[in-house]
């Protein structure tokens, strides 16, 4: 299976010493960090690595790895903006279902440690397929960048 951008995450995985959401917060580039949305106290970004299409993860600006360190209005703007991403991708590309979650620690799955973030993942009838079972690749259909005009355009956060 063909999945050319992989590569140039696993030569850096080892290497990456900046944090991933603090380095996209501060910069003036949202389609290199495939950024949806900025708020005062977060971040809403397409998954580069995404296990579906429009994955989204949401981090609060600020740089802290567990929940009882946000404040109320980091934990309203994150819970909001949940609800906000759900609407659009309901809207633009109607999932079944999804998973919401958040990933504390090494140990239960976080990639990156150090800043929290909720992982939003839309999921369909059929989208675990035979790929993942026997060849360990799943299958996105499209393009980040097509991703990333279509929930900018549905996404609506007030």
């Amino acid at each position: 299976m063909w999945a050319p951008w992989r590569m140039s995450y696993i030569k850096k995985a080892s290497e990456i010493s900046e944090c991933l959401f603090c380095k996209a917060y501060s910069s003036k580039s949202d389609e290199n960090y495939l950024i949806l949305m900025r708020t005062q106290h977060s971040l809403v970004m397409l998954n580069a690595y995404p296990y579906n299409t429009a994955h989204v993860m949401i981090a609060p600006r600020r740089h802290i790895s567990r929940v009882e360190l946000l404040n109320d209005y980091e934990v309203l703007d994150l819970f909001n903006l949940t609800r906000a991403v759900m609407k659009a991708v309901d809207e633009e590309y109607r999932p079944e279902g999804y998973n919401i979650g958040l990933n504390i620690g090494r140990t239960a799955g976080a990639g990156i440690e150090a800043h929290l973030h909720i992982h939003i993942v839309p999921r369909w009838s059929g989208d675990t397929n035979f790929m993942p079972v026997i060849a360990s690749t799943k299958v996105i259909p499209e393009d980040l960048k097509v991703t990333l005009a279509r929930l900018k355009a549905r996404l609506d956060y007030k």
